[in-house]
């Protein structure tokens, strides 16, 4: 056997086979690079925590009983006066997981002016008495469940009303007089609302409260005009206000999202 042709048949081969299958290789299609996707991540849910300031507006309701010690009569003060109501707020929020607890302040201007009794015939005359508000003061701890940027919650505390003096009128006349005792009365306050944080900052809220006063009492001195009431002592009893509003908070968030 010549061995020279057996090589070179066997070359000869090898580049044939080479030839096919860099051929067959360059038929195929190219690769396509991978893209990967990029990772979506959920936003983090609102964060109640952090200190927050506003201003709220609505309407408020008085209501009490004003009664002497000579006569046994009985001024009821008309329950259904509305008087616009408004001023501001400020708070502070700590969220610990759903449950959000905090503080909050609130001062308000209270337009009553029709806090007035009926005129009563007393002594042969007609008196009428009155003790209007003037503005209420609070200060209550919040309780409440957040979901999200929605906030469900109660509140409780107290309450402080500055009042015009008690004033005692008589009908026919016109003469009147009034007595300060301290213009201020203080009680119990509870309350609840809905808040909803529409912005990153900003939230509104729909709030009822209901400040329950301690009685005070008014004792007439000897210059009143009407001389068979010098020494009558007038109370107000079961006195209450009731406020709804709608508020308007700035959040400062220390908390973030």
């Amino acid at each position: 056997m010549n061995i020279g042709k057996v090589l070179y048949a066997t070359a000869f081969v090898s580049s044939m086979v080479g030839t096919s299958i860099s051929a067959n290789a360059a038929d195929l299609p190219q690769s396509v690079p991978y893209l990967k996707a990029p990772i979506a991540y959920a936003p983090a849910p609102f964060n109640w925590t952090g200190l927050y300031v506003g201003g709220n507006l609505g309407a408020g309701w008085s209501q009490g009983n004003i009664t002497d010690s000579f006569f046994g009569l009985n001024y009821s003060n008309p329950s259904n006066n509305a008087a616009f109501l408004g001023g501001g707020q400020v708070g502070a929020n700590y969220q610990m997981g759903i449950f959000v607890a905090g503080v909050e302040g609130d001062f308000d201007w209270l337009a009553n002016n029709q806090n007035s009794g009926p005129g009563t015939a007393v002594a042969g005359t007609t008196l009428q008495a009155s003790s209007n508000d003037r503005w209420v003061t609070t200060l209550a701890a919040r309780f409440g469940v957040a979901v999200d940027r929605v906030l469900f919650y109660a509140k409780g505390g107290g309450g402080w009303v500055g009042n015009g003096n008690f004033t005692i009128t008589n009908v026919p006349t016109g003469a009147s007089a009034s007595y300060s005792n301290g213009n201020t009365n203080s009680g119990w306050l509870a309350g609840g609302g809905v808040e909803w944080a529409f912005a990153r900052n900003w939230s509104v809220r729909l709030e009822y409260d209901y400040l329950g006063l301690n009685n005070q009492s008014f004792v007439i001195p000897a210059t009143f005009p009407v001389a068979a009431l010098a020494g009558d002592t007038f109370s107000t009893r079961n006195r209450d206000v009731q406020m709804a509003t709608v508020g308007l908070n700035y959040h400062f968030n220390w908390g973030g999202y």
